[in-house]
């Protein structure tokens, strides 16, 4: 997930700025609609010039929203404290910790080594080669909440030295196995981040927005169990495809499983440090899991985690002060989360939904949900962010949904996976792509077409598929 476009000159910067600073004074002296309180208008326009920051980026997001929340007390929309909310939100602080799990996976080396296992056991052949990075990222999806950290940070270095290995480079050579690697290795990074709430930093978020719009609960192990099957069939099925229309031209790779015991040899054995990783991060899993029996939060875990790895000294304070991703993300995530609440206390999405509802007449709401999700998961196409993406389209595609007489949970948790599923579309969508894309080992015309393939793949099996699974399940 990208945070901000380094590449704008500051002339550019500034017209962004003035562009949303004008959007957001217009909705601000525009009469509010029938039904509105004025100051759920008021902090409506702000929300609005906010999310406008966030997809055009102007500045970080964490300094858009950071901005956005001293607009709300500074024009006495909001008072400081309620500005301020979201920050005591539990969820914010789950993803928060979920950072620091991917830095220990990063500073330990278990990221590597779990990769390196999957290689080794089935790295034989090239399509067994594509289904151990696929399976290494679905390992570590749970505790990296960052494709750019996982995919990009963890994997990415792997697969252009696999590509390498074999003389596959960018050019004439992309084609005997690195383009394959690529782009099946980057596909898969879309369908882990739709498995698992703590899988990607937008995810969190949209439990949140599900609550304040729907108010439906989604804790971890209900995200999970919903995400898994439809999750694993499409990894499966899209590796292959890829595979068949690829053809990569090299199909035998008992190098790759040579390499990979290479790199573990020259790593050693797993290390106590590796071990308490490993260990604290089962504990996490199983107790995620087993919420709703042990009935402990979510954070809570998250928190204990932690400080076992900090008791053990597997991360250190340093480490945590030095976590900017994962405090660039508090404060995003934290602004926004408390923006949306106060607007629904405000009785914004309530007036949303009865007027959604009351222009919606005369259509069954399953088709209607599909058409939802086709609009809300090909509108990808316009952003640059999946974040930037949620936060713009998930409250009013969720509240049109519940609005045509959707299952809110259903809706709520259809739509969530789609946020993810998504990025498979353009070689801008999320923080890896730019990484893969860039490799100069697909061409944009492949990427694209490959892309859209995938997220037809992804629609017929989540949407097909799922829909038989999930009702069994009882979700609608």
């Amino acid at each position: 997930m990208s945070t901000s476009n380094t590449s704008l000159t500051r002339n550019q910067r500034i017209v962004r700025f003035i562009v949303l600073v004008a959007v957001g004074t217009a909705i601000w002296f525009t009469s509010a609609p029938s039904g509105i309180d004025h100051k759920a208008w008021e902090l409506f326009a702000i929300f609005v010039a906010t999310i406008l920051g966030l997809i055009l980026q102007p500045l970080p997001m964490g300094a858009i929203v950071l901005i956005g929340m001293t607009t709300t007390a500074l024009t006495g929309t909001l008072s400081i404290g309620d500005a301020l909310n979201g920050f005591s939100n539990a969820t914010v602080w789950l993803i928060f910790v979920a950072f620091m799990f991917a830095r220990a996976f990063a500073k330990t080396g278990l990221g590597r080594r779990v990769a390196y296992w999957f290689i080794r056991a089935f790295g034989h052949k090239t399509l067994g080669l594509a289904y151990a990075l696929v399976a290494s990222d679905l390992v570590l999806a749970p505790g990296i909440p960052s494709g750019a950290a996982r995919t990009g940070g963890v994997l990415y270095p792997i697969v252009r030295s696999l590509s390498s290995a074999f003389g596959s480079e960018p050019g004439p050579s992309a084609g005997k196995i690195g383009r394959f690697i690529h782009l099946t290795t980057y596909q898969a990074h879309g369908v882990n981040c739709a498995m698992f709430m703590t899988a990607m930093a937008a995810n969190p978020l949209i439990v949140e927005l599900a609550k304040k719009t729907a108010n439906v609960d989604i804790t971890w192990g209900t995200w999970a169990l919903a995400g898994i099957v439809p999750g694993l069939l499409s990894l499966l099925v899209m590796t292959y495809v890829i595979y068949l229309i690829d053809r990569p031209e090299i199909r035998e790779t008992p190098q790759a499983a040579q390499l990979a015991r290479d790199e573990l040899a020259k790593m050693g054995a797993v290390s106590r440090d590796e071990r308490v990783v490993l260990g604290t991060f089962a504990l996490a899993l199983l107790l995620w899991i087993t919420g709703s029996l042990t009935h402990i939060d979510a954070t809570v875990v998250a928190l204990l985690g932690l400080c076992l790895m900090l008791l053990f000294g597997t991360i250190t304070w340093e480490d945590v002060l030095a976590e900017r991703t994962g405090w660039d993300t508090l404060i995003w995530f934290g602004g926004l989360v408390g923006m949306a609440t106060m607007l629904s206390k405000l009785g914004l999405f309530k007036w949303f939904a009865t007027f959604v509802s009351g222009h919606v007449t005369g259509m069954p709401w399953l088709p209607a949900l599909v058409v939802i999700v086709l609009v809300y998961n090909f509108s990808g196409y316009l952003f640059a962010s999946l974040t930037a993406h949620t936060v713009a389209l998930y409250v009013p595609m969720l509240t049109v949904a519940v609005a045509v007489g959707a299952p809110p949970l259903f809706a709520a948790l259809l739509l969530a996976f789609f946020s993810s599923l998504c990025v498979s579309l353009t070689h801008y969508a999320g923080g890896p792509s730019p990484v893969y894309f860039g490799s100069n080992y697909v061409s944009l015309r492949r990427w694209w077409g490959i892309g859209l393939l995938v997220g037809v793949i992804n629609i017929v099996i989540w949407l097909g598929v799922g829909s038989f699974y999930w009702k069994m399940l009882g979700l609608y």
